[in-house]
C-alpha cells in the first residue's frame, strides 16, 4: 500500500498556489516582484508535484506488476504502462508536463515562467486525476 500524504500534500499546495495566481484582482494589486515571486511559488509547486507524481506512478507500477517490466523504462514508456493500467489518459499530455518540467531550471526567462505557469494550470485537473486513480486502486 502507498502512502500518498506526500502527494495529496504537494497537489494541495498546487492548488491554493494557483488560486492565488488565478485571482486577477489580487495579483493586480501586487507588485511586479511580487507576482513574479507568486508565479515563481506555482512553478515550484509544479516542479514538486510532477515529480511526486511519476514517482508515484512507478512505485504503484512496481507493487502491483512487478519491478522488472519497470526498471529502465524511459519516461514516455512509463506513461504508456501507466495508462495501461488506467493510472491516467493521455500520454502525450505527460510528455508535455515532462518537457515543461525539463524548463523550470530556466524560469529565470519571463516568457518560459509564463508557458510553464500556464501548463501548471493544465497538470493540475491531471495530476489530480492520477490521484485519485492511486487511492482507489490503492492496495
Amino acid at each position: 500500500m502507498l502512502d500518498l500524504t506526500a502527494l495529496n500534500k504537494a497537489l494541495l499546495s498546487m492548488e491554493q498556489a494557483l488560486a492565488d495566481t488565478d485571482n486577477e484582482a489580487f495579483m493586480a494589486m501586487l507588485t511586479d516582484a511580487q507576482r513574479n515571486t507568486f508565479i515563481a511559488g506555482v512553478i515550484q509547486n509544479f516542479e514538486f508535484s510532477y515529480e511526486l507524481c511519476w514517482k508515484f506512478m512507478k512505485r504503484w507500477l512496481e507493487h502491483n506488476i512487478g519491478s522488472t517490466y519497470v526498471e529502465g523504462l524511459t519516461r514516455r514508456e512509463l506513461f504508456r504502462l501507466a495508462a495501461e493500467h488506467r493510472l491516467l489518459c493521455d500520454v502525450d499530455e505527460w510528455m508535455l508536463f515532462h518537457r515543461a518540467r525539463n524548463r523550470t531550471s530556466h524560469v529565470y526567462d519571463p516568457v518560459v515562467a509564463a508557458e510553464v505557469h500556464e501548463i501548471a494550470s493544465l497538470f493540475l485537473p491531471s495530476a489530480q486525476a492520477l490521484q485519485q486513480a492511486l487511492v482507489s486502486r490503492n492496495d
